[in-house]
């Protein structure tokens, strides 16, 4: 382990540390595949005078895949953007009370944009909504997007019980 890392993981964390990894390994995968329909659509329209059909509408779908799949990997790795300029002269307990707060707030948005993007889901369902071109229903790019925010819920509650187990460990000294 080098300084700074993270203690290894054991247990469920392990479970969930491996699981938002290959999460935000597809993610990128998912990205890829958005860069690849958008130089096609490119050269399409630069060779041919015709761009890919509903590029448009599938980059939209995948960046957002791709976003929500990386949400879960910047919490569990501590890759969220901070303000270090408040805890730059913290003690390591106050540091650690501070990414307790930020968990429980992670915590609270994945759970909230679960049921709220579960909802619209619903109604996109409901209502047959697709996109213009291809005609693909807006419903299939939740399901994803879901997931990833259960994994979120998950890696905030891991970096939860880390954060809460350092300020333990640093209120006793």
């Amino acid at each position: 382990m080098t300084p700074g890392s993270p203690p290894r993981r054991r247990g469920g964390a392990a479970i969930v540390e491996r699981l938002v990894t290959a999460w935000a390994l597809a993610g990128g995968l998912v990205l890829l595949a958005v860069v690849a329909v958008t130089v096609a659509s490119v050269t399409g329209g630069a060779l041919f005078g015709r761009p890919f059909p509903g590029d448009v509408e599938l980059v939209r779908m995948g960046t957002a895949i791709a976003v929500f799949a990386f949400l879960p990997y910047a919490q569990l790795s501590g890759a969220n953007v901070t303000a270090d300029i408040f805890t730059r002269r913290a003690s390591p307990r106050t540091v650690a009370v501070f990414a307790a707060g930020a968990a429980v707030a992670a915590l609270a948005f994945a759970a909230l944009m679960l049921w709220r993007m579960g909802e619209g889901m619903a109604d996109y369902r409901r209502y047959e909504e697709t996109t213009a071109i291809l005609e693909i229903p807006h419903w299939v790019a939740f399901p994803p997007m879901l997931a990833s925010l259960a994994l979120l819920a998950a890696a905030a509650l891991v970096t939860l019980g880390e954060a809460a187990r350092d300020a333990r460990r640093h209120g006793r000294r």
